[in-house]
């Protein structure tokens, strides 16, 4: 599915193929009622003077829904008027922005001043394993070939084009259409979201967030003069596609809770936009996309288990939707333009793991379905992409991914794999459609990124980029191992293992120790240079891909969702255990570390194991799940609902949250140290959620930790957004880990 883009949203290079689309391996909310009482604990300390942790006050307020009541010491922390917070910091309310200012202090004083060497290590070892002046292969589209690039020194991507005829001439000039540098130079945060070229070559339009909160300004390039236009588009997701004329575009809504909910369409010179389409269910959001062949676009209304598409003509002055099928709980599907077709994947008829089927143009709907790959349980469809004559799908067999062309006329099939134990695969076509061309993607955790075009006809296959690693990469340096670890339960759970092979593994090696495990999302066993810093300090670096995840198919996540969530946790914590039992390392010698939805496995698994760590990094962790999932007025939930479930009107989803949730369920137990991270802006997990959860960390486990709690005041979800600042993040978190497991010289946190 084309979406005309050389910035999907990704914010790295390797995710910036230049190309319209990609298929990767997967990688990613309460009653109002008065308190009843307040305790007498006192108002946050300043911890830059008094260099002890912060105290936040306690404010009791009880919250009673479906026959349960609750008590929240710290809801005070959620500003009111959060939602203008998000698009502008500096409304907050002054004692939450001192609670925060303090810990921030300590958290500075107490762990990031001690570790500042170890941290300018790190970091400038990773930053050495990057090619600073890199550049994405260049895609042909007509006349010219486009491409991102980075400078030497640079945070952000250059867009550029040069003519198609010099696409692998590297001595050819190119042309800079954005320059991303420029652009966010002397700004706290800056990132593009989409970045499309018109259809006829003449206009650039892109999108653009300064503050971290997802709200972005789509704006308009005249690539004929250089000049920018006047036009701009406020308050959108960040996603829109080209009409066919060249002469508008068509663009998502971000409404006043921050979810994507209509399309519009704007046409270029006017004053205002159309709606052409508006999503009334809060608990679906809005896709927009081109077809390949760039004759229809497709709307997609989604929650996370069910869909529906929508097309209208892309040449259309007055765009007439029609349906693909109406929706239906529980069925999902995604639709691409082929020919005289839609080929269409998806899960109808019981098909767990995904199934193609076609239909007509003329008469799309689900009673014409036809099948053209039939459903294989335990072969997990994860995407697909059409050229003219060839049907392109990446599915995960046995763990593994791989990649089946399909040749149209005669439906002969050629699979394509690799050999490696765990290993990452993707695939990209461009912008062609008349064509027998694609991109295949290649890596693993030891093996740098490579990048093939391969022609489908004549089978050749052609490496035309291989990641460089300046600092230099031996791969043979490295060993990587993928195991099945025995649940609790009989399951097994796949585990993805790199260390180098110096690290003996008879018990004595610390351990980072990888999770997230919800939405389906797989952590691919791609290649990545951040890790191999601490396996270079004799730390063997593990990903688990718990139930919640995709990792063994679709019913794999299945298992691992709703009143089954607690199966991710679980899967985790074996895992942990069994690879402690293989000698890959010892109890009390484990740094977990996870994000978002992986921040709640860590505190959940906290709970669980304490004893089984030294140390956890829980970046901007959802650890609130009962107030969250309470509270629909924000972005994330009501089409979170069927994954989680909804404890506004089900008791039994409430019981089942309550048991897990670790802000509710934090007792005086003997945690390890903790980093726990947020952004001010952030509309996925709000910035409430650590902040409480660290808070209550203090109150009922004072003698355990310690904990440091760290808001990116200039933030949202991803954290700081240049590549050298956001590297020096995880050069923190890195840092930590080390110091953890007693690998940071001079600094423990055992006596804190």
């Amino acid at each position: 599915m084309r979406l005309n883009s050389l910035l999907a949203g990704a914010a790295s290079l390797a995710l910036i193929t230049g190309c319209a689309t990609a298929n990767v391996e997967t990688e990613p909310v309460i009653a109002d009622s008065p308190p009843i009482a307040e305790d007498t604990t006192p108002e946050v300390e300043d911890a830059s003077v008094t260099l002890t942790p912060p105290l936040a006050k306690r404010e009791l307020k009880s919250i009673e829904q479906v026959g349960r009541t609750r008590i929240d010491p710290y809801n005070w922390m959620k500003d009111d008027n959060w939602q203008q917070v998000m698009q502008d910091p500096t409304v907050l309310r002054a004692d939450i922005r001192e609670y925060l200012e303090a810990e921030n202090a300590f958290t500075k004083a107490k762990m990031e001043e001690p570790l500042e060497g170890l941290k300018e290590e790190l970091f400038e070892e990773m930053r050495g394993r990057i090619k600073e002046d890199d550049s994405s292969l260049p895609s042909i589209d007509g006349p010219y070939a486009y491409l991102t690039r980075y400078r030497t020194g640079g945070e952000y991507p250059i867009i550029a084009r040069k003519p198609a005829a010099e696409i692998y001439n590297t001595e050819a000039e190119d042309e800079i259409l954005l320059d991303g540098d420029a652009m966010g130079e002397g700004k706290a945060y800056f990132a593009f979201n989409t970045v499309a070229h018109s259809p006829n070559h003449n206009l650039i339009a892109y999108a653009v967030d300064e503050q971290g909160s997802e709200f972005y300004t789509i704006r308009f390039k005249n690539l004929e003069t250089g000049e920018m236009l006047e036009d701009s588009i406020e308050k959108t997701t960040g996603s829109f596609v080209w009409g066919g004329n060249s002469d508008r575009v068509f663009w998502i809504e971000r409404d006043e809770e921050g979810r994507p909910s209509a399309v519009h369409m704007y046409k270029l010179g006017s004053e205002g936009s159309t709606e052409i389409y508006r999503e009334a269910d809060p608990g679906f959001f809005v896709g927009i996309s081109e077809s390949q062949s760039g004759d229809y676009i497709f709307i997609a209304a989604g929650s996370h288990t069910t869909s529906e598409v929508h097309y209208f003509d892309a040449k259309a002055d007055a765009p007439e939707l029609k349906t693909i099928a109406a929706r239906e709980t529980d069925v999902e599907y995604s639709v691409e333009h082929w020919g005289d077709q839609f080929v269409i994947s998806t899960n109808v008829d019981d098909s767990v793991d995904f199934k193609i089927v076609t239909a007509s143009v003329d008469a799309p709907g689900r009673d014409n379905w036809t099948d053209l790959v039939p459903h294989q349980a335990g072969t997990l469809i994860l995407g697909m992409d059409v050229l003219k004559d060839h049907l392109i799908r990446l599915e995960r067999y046995e763990g593994l991914p791989r990649i089946v062309v399909r040749e149209r006329a005669s439906g002969e099939e050629e699979t394509i794999a690799f050999e490696e134990e765990a290993y990452a695969l993707g695939t990209s076509i461009g912008y062609a459609y008349d064509s027998t061309e694609m991109r295949i993607s290649y890596s693993s955790p030891s093996t740098p990124s490579q990048t093939f075009d391969y022609d489908i006809a004549t089978k050749e296959r052609v490496l035309r980029k291989e990641q460089e690693v300046p600092s230099g990469h031996d791969a043979s340096d490295y060993v990587v191992k993928r195991v099945l670890a025995p649940a609790r339960d009989g399951e097994t759970v796949p585990v993805t293992i790199l260390y180098h092979k110096d690290t003996a593994i008879d018990g004595s090696a610390p351990m980072l120790l990888y999770g997230y495990g919800s939405y389906g999302v797989t952590i691919s066993a791609r290649f990545r240079t951040t890790p191999l810093a601490l396996a270079d300090r004799g730390m063997v670096y593990a990903i688990v891909h718990p139930r919640g995840s995709m990792a063994k198919g679709y019913q794999w996540y299945l298992d691992g969702k709703l009143e089954k969530k607690v199966n991710t946790f679980n899967d985790y914590v074996d895992a942990g255990n069994f690879l402690i039992d293989e000698g890959y390392s010892q109890r009390g010698h484990v740094v977990g570390m996870g994000g978002s939805a992986g921040g709640l496995l860590m505190g959940a698994v906290a709970n669980q194991d304490p004893e089984m760590f030294a140390g956890i990094i829980a970046a901007v962790p959802f650890v609130d799940v009962i107030n969250t999932m309470s509270d629909d007025t924000l972005p994330l939930t009501p089409p979170e609902w069927p994954e989680w479930g909804n404890p506004l009107t089900s008791a039994e989803d409430y019981d089942t949250m309550m048991a897990y949730s670790p802000y509710d369920q934090t007792i005086g137990l003997n945690y390890p140290a903790m980093l726990i991270t947020g952004g001010l802006s952030d509309p996925r997990v709000t910035y409430w959620e650590p902040s409480k959860w660290a808070a209550k960390l203090r109150y009922e486990a004072p003698e355990a930790g310690p904990y440091f709690l760290r808001i990116n005041m200039d933030a949202g979800h991803g954290g700081a957004s240049g590549r050298f600042e956001g590297l020096k993040e995880t050069a923190l978190e890195y840092a930590f880990a080390l110091a953890a497991v007693g690998k940071a010289e001079d600094v423990s946190f055992s006596d804190d």
